[in-house]
């Protein structure tokens, strides 16, 4: 399994780093990147990472879809727990670097709630979370964030989810992807949103997925 856990933490390390280093580099280059610009880049990687190490760990890169498989029953609880530890070092390490090369910015790319009420953020996430973890569950194999379609899908769902959604909740779905930025940055005061909303929401995509796509006709 040592293969599987150091994918885990250089695919959820090359998650952040991009993803949150974009939204970073947008803010000191004052817009170049654009939000649309960075909703793509996160989009990109993850379907990168999807077909990079798909094959090797499944390219979870997110404690709630581990957890999501593991409900679902295609994951083996024994590696549950490793597999998050792994994607929370990846995404701490992610946030450190990016502070060593920013150490002025405020955040560091952390998830926020930019407008509307804390529970519109809430609710937000867990919407996003269970369209993420549906599409994962229609299109993975097993455990596993493989195929020739499985990378596209996921990442456009990501993508424009990131485009929508990013403007009110900062669109996480990704438990390790806001802890990283929030712990490093010292932004912990909402962070209970991402750790909470984001797990329900891809537990709840679990029986609907297998209702639709094992259920009769």
């Amino acid at each position: 399994m040592s293969k599987k856990y150091t994918a885990e933490i250089l695919g959820t390390f090359i998650l952040v780093f991009s993803g949150c280093g974009a939204a970073v580099v947008n803010d000191v280059r004052e817009g170049m990147i654009s939000h649309a610009g960075v909703a793509l880049v996160w989009g990109m990687v993850v379907m990168s990472l999807i077909y990079a190490l798909g094959d090797i760990s499944g390219a979870h890169i997110n404690p709630a879809v581990t957890i999501g498989f593991w409900v679902a029953k295609r994951f083996e609880a024994k590696y549950v727990i490793p597999f998050i530890v792994c994607q929370c070092i990846g995404a701490t390490m992610a946030a450190i670097f990016l502070k060593i090369l920013f150490p002025d910015h405020p955040t560091l790319g952390s998830t926020l709630p930019y407008d509307g009420s804390v529970w519109q953020s809430f609710v937000l996430e867990v919407v996003l979370s269970f369209m993420l973890m549906f599409v994962i569950l229609c299109v993975s194999s097993g455990a596993k964030e493989k195929g020739i379609m499985a990378g596209a899908a996921i990442g456009s769902v990501v993508g424009f989810e990131a485009m929508f959604g990013g403007p009110i909740s900062g669109a996480s779905m990704n438990p390790a992807r806001s802890m990283g930025p929030a712990i490093i940055s010292g932004n912990t005061q909402h962070l209970w949103i991402y750790l909470v909303a984001t797990i329900l929401g891809m537990l709840a995509a679990v029986p609907i997925c297998q209702l639709i796509c094992n259920g009769d006709d």
